[in-house]
């Protein structure tokens, strides 16, 4: 454990005794450290490998009142002594990475997005009712409401549980394949994964997200860093899209498209990622040319 701001935040680290650059692993909003479980041992054999749980997930303490996730980042890579690293993220850990780079671009060697989230992009409507009609209705409206508000007497487990049961559904597996489009193992660590999210959001307290200002949306272009878009290909539709916009907006950017892929590459194909990753981060590292 190391505290940041006051905060625990729950984290590992591995590698050689003269690593070739590091790497730090951000998760998604859906899933803790646990995700990279694959990525973490075999990049490790080359790089020194950071993996942490933002606060308010996995085993950090609590996310309350203001918190800004890309001062976190930078925050732990000051505990850690790390100068400069590659950032790996998925889904929001990918939009505060970006964030990260736009903020403070000399510490931030390269850039390999999953599925990523960008913060000050407005999810479509579409996608926001899509939510609600194959995950919010896993859960009696009423009930619902009081959870997200932090006034409900008692959180039933078995709301807990059907509510990431659901959003792993519409989400990982992707809103176009069912349950059977995942391996029983993908499936059980990415549902307790969610209903750990969800169980911690509801019985938790209460907590607003600061961004960095102007938005990361409107800002792709400044980003200098060597950058990787990996993008499922069966993920929610505007998942997708954000990724393009990524591609497209940030210089020289790299796009993989995974077939029957949905929202956790890493997790669901680890063998494809971890080797994007090695080739990717072998460009990123490599010795200057003199």
């Amino acid at each position: 454990m190391m505290i940041v701001d006051g905060v625990e935040i729950a984290y590992e680290e591995a590698g050689p005794q003269a690593p070739a650059g590091t790497v730090v692993l951000l998760h998604a909003s859906v899933a803790d450290l646990r995700m990279w479980e694959h990525q973490f041992p075999v990049l490790a054999e080359r790089y020194r490998v950071i993996r942490y749980d933002r606060r308010g997930s996995g085993r950090s303490g609590d996310a309350e009142g203001e918190v800004c996730h890309h001062e976190d980042l930078l925050a732990v890579m000051d505990a850690l002594e790390v100068e400069r690293a590659a950032l790996v993220g998925s889904s929001m850990g990918g939009a505060y990475a970006v964030e990260a780079a736009l903020a403070a671009p000399c510490r931030v060697a390269g850039l390999a997005l999953i599925g990523s989230g960008l913060a000050g992009h407005q999810w479509p409507a579409d996608m926001l009712e899509q939510a609600r009609e194959r995950v919010h209705s896993s859960v009696p409206a009423d009930r619902l409401a009081r959870y997200g508000a932090g006034t409900a007497d008692r959180v039933d487990p078995a709301h807990v549980h059907a509510m990431a049961e659901a959003h792993t559904l519409w989400q990982v597996a992707g809103p176009g394949r069912g349950r059977c489009a995942l391996s029983d193992e993908v499936w059980e660590t990415a549902v307790e994964m969610c209903r750990l999210v969800f169980e911690r959001s509801w019985t938790g307290p209460r907590s607003t997200e600061r961004h960095l200002a102007p938005p990361a949306a409107g800002r792709l272009p400044e980003i200098n860093a060597p950058t990787l878009v990996i993008s499922g290909l069966s993920d929610v539709r505007g998942i997708q899209e954000v990724s393009g916009l990524l591609a497209a907006g940030i210089p020289a950017a790299r796009r993989i498209d995974l077939p029957e892929t949905g929202h956790l590459p890493p997790l669901e194909r680890p063998a494809e990622v971890t080797a994007a990753l090695t080739t990717f981060l072998s460009e990123v590292f490599a010795p200057a040319r003199t």
